[in-house]
């Protein structure tokens, strides 16, 4: 219980740094209307729906939303007692992989992962599970990634003194455990991410911030701040590059996030030749805004968020040792 306690308590700052009052306007694209909604933690765009999913303590489920309108649209039911079902990921026209891979007090000998359909319409599916293990034992994550030009998959560890990033084989063998390969460092404390259409770079989330790589090097390009929110856990990218945030909490607002131009500018291929026409906007302007907020950065908190969780860490590490 006190290890739990802990681990809810790390979480805090940085939902008070999101929270936490001078100006910073996010576009709100829409909101989620339905009351079942109410930890959004994964999202996907697919086939013109915002796709998301309930973290731990929800049954297995993935909803469909209209984002004309924030309703859910079509719920597919896949499991009844998922352990912590954490993220969600393209898998091809009309599905997305769902990660049943949150463990945040990393006990778990495997964590699981399913391709089931989503889009208008209520259905309930029995898709082939598949069983993952870590080769040096139990992490807690709350990301999947997918290729979208190769389909692979990646996980992305969520913990304190940095995440990881695993690789999920290219085939899944749904007898026996399979087993992830270790790729290289990334953020901590990821709460999801998603490749950019190009292939050649991914960007992952934290609560208060967004840091975009390199693929497959995994070299760090930028870290940005994101645009305040109550509990930010979920990041999507559509086949335009746009960039959205969902957030936990009911009626939660689903946010478009651009990143800024000079960053953008290092990740445009270099032009063919001098004379050549310059690249189009990877990352163009989405539809409409339907709503614009106007909220107050909380970067002073964050500072502040961070040395408080420092000092928890050391909390921790130190009853760990006591064992």
């Amino acid at each position: 219980m006190a290890e739990r306690f802990l681990a809810g308590a790390m979480v805090v700052p940085f939902v008070l740094a999101a929270v936490a009052a001078p100006t910073e306007e996010r576009a709100v694209v829409t909101t989620f209307t339905d009351p079942a909604i109410d930890e959004s933690s994964g999202l996907v765009v697919e086939d013109g729906l915002f796709v998301t999913t309930n973290d731990s303590g929800d049954e297995g489920r993935v909803f469909a939303v209209d984002p004309r309108t924030g309703d859910t649209v079509g719920v597919t039911r896949w499991a009844d007692d998922p352990t912590d079902v954490e993220a969600l990921a393209p898998a091809g026209p009309g599905e997305v992989w769902v990660a049943d891979v949150g463990d945040n007090l990393e006990r778990r000998d495997a964590v699981q992962l399913a391709r089931v359909p989503v889009g208008e319409g209520d259905r309930e599916v029995d898709p082939t599970v598949y069983d993952l293990v870590y080769p040096d034992g139990p992490h807690n994550a709350e990301t999947l990634l997918a290729h979208p030009a190769t389909g692979e998959l990646l996980v992305v560890t969520k913990e304190l003194f940095g995440g990881r990033v695993f690789a999920v084989p290219r085939r899944l063998d749904p007898d026996a455990p399979n087993r992830l390969v270790e790729l290289g460092d990334a953020l901590a404390w990821a709460t999801d991410g998603a490749f950019l259409p190009d292939g050649r770079h991914l960007v992952l989330r934290d609560y208060v911030r967004a840091r975009v790589y390199t693929f497959p090097g995994l070299e760090e390009v930028a870290t940005v701040p994101l645009p305040p929110q109550q509990q930010g856990e979920g990041l999507a990218v559509d086949d335009t590059g746009r960039i959205f945030l969902s957030s936990e909490g009911h009626e939660a607002p689903v946010l478009r996030f651009r990143l800024p131009d000079d960053v953008r500018a290092l990740l445009d291929p270099p032009p063919a030749s001098p004379a050549a026409e310059p690249e189009p906007d990877p990352l163009p302007d989405p539809a409409p805004v339907v709503e614009e907020e106007t909220l107050r950065p909380g970067w002073p908190w964050v500072v502040a968020g961070l040395v408080g969780l420092g000092a928890l860490g050391a909390v921790l590490l130190g009853r760990r040792r006591r064992r």
